[in-house]
This record gives structure tokens, C-alpha cells and sequence, in this order.
């Protein structure tokens, strides 16, 4: 794991609980932002759609975290359906901040106050290794999907 001074604190919750899971991975600090989809994928190298985006949103008012490919974007009437959700939008920066801890650009799988249930867009399957925000928008981190599964107890659905 990358050292400890070099990741800023909530990267360092991040870490803390991947090491509680038992998931090996590094976290890297980028020496850009990687706020969108397009900016960690070139950062990193990778295909855009290997990107898994950490996005919030309220189901009938409650704060839900789903993890899709930055390949595509949600379709919030297919996202409603898929988890059982009578309304779905996209929660605002306040929410997101209070309900992760962590800042629109940079919210991790993990590492939140209180776990939020969360939905992972079977797309994602597809690649051998995605990269997710790991709790700062210059910070990412390599998991596979099994990971992710596992870190999140995330239930996989079709978001798009």
C-alpha cells in the first residue's frame, strides 16, 4: 500500500478498511484530479468504461450508492426499476458529502460513515480490473469486481 503521509485522510479511511477486508490493493495518488471518468481514465491508462464510478443518489429519498461503468450513464428510469425504487435522482453535493464523507469526485466503494446500500452495474464484470475513487479526487485504487462485491456487499443490476 502506498505510504501513509503520501494519502490524504479519507484515502487513509479508505485504506484502513480494505486492509479490514482483506483486500490487497494499492491506493495511487494521481498528481491531476481525477474528478470525471475521462480524466481517471487517462490518468490511469485504462478504458473509460473500466472506470467505476461512485455516484449517489436518492431512491425515495434515501441516499443509495451505485457503482457504474463510466462507459455509460445511468438511466435513472432503469435504475428506479432495478432496485424496486418508486423515485430516483441524483443526490446533491450536500448529501453526498454527509452521507460518504467524501467529496463529488472522489467517493470510494468504502470508507463512509455508515455503509449505504449499494448497487453495482453488472457491466463492470466485463473487465478484469476497474478503478475506483479511493476517498480523495487525486486518489484511485485497482480492485476487481469480486473485490468490489466483497467490499461493498453490493447487489449487481442493470443500470442503463
Amino acid at each position: 500500500m502506498t505510504d501513509d503521509t503520501l494519502l490524504p485522510e479519507r484515502s487513509r479511511l479508505v485504506r484502513d478498511h480494505l486492509v479490514h477486508a482483506g483486500v490487497d490493493t494499492e491506493i495511487r495518488v494521481l498528481p491531476d484530479s481525477a474528478r470525471t471518468a475521462s480524466e481517471a481514465a487517462a490518468a490511469i491508462g485504462c478504458d473509460v468504461a473500466a472506470i467505476a464510478n461512485s455516484l449517489v443518489f436518492l431512491a425515495d429519498g434515501a441516499p443509495v450508492l451505485v457503482m457504474t461503468s463510466g462507459g455509460h450513464r445511468v438511466d435513472l428510469a432503469v435504475l428506479a426499476h432495478s432496485i424496486g425504487a418508486t423515485d430516483v435522482s441524483m443526490a446533491p453535493a450536500s448529501v453526498v458529502r454527509s452521507a460518504t464523507g467524501q467529496a463529488i469526485g472522489g467517493v470510494a466503494p468504502v470508507g463512509h460513515p455508515t455503509p449505504l446500500p449499494t448497487y453495482l452495474d453488472r457491466t463492470l464484470e466485463a473487465f478484469p480490473e476497474v478503478w475506483a475513487a479511493a476517498g480523495h479526487p487525486h486518489t484511485v485504487m485497482p480492485l476487481t469486481f469480486a473485490q468490489l462485491r466483497l467490499l461493498t456487499e453490493g447487489t449487481v443490476i442493470d443500470v442503463a
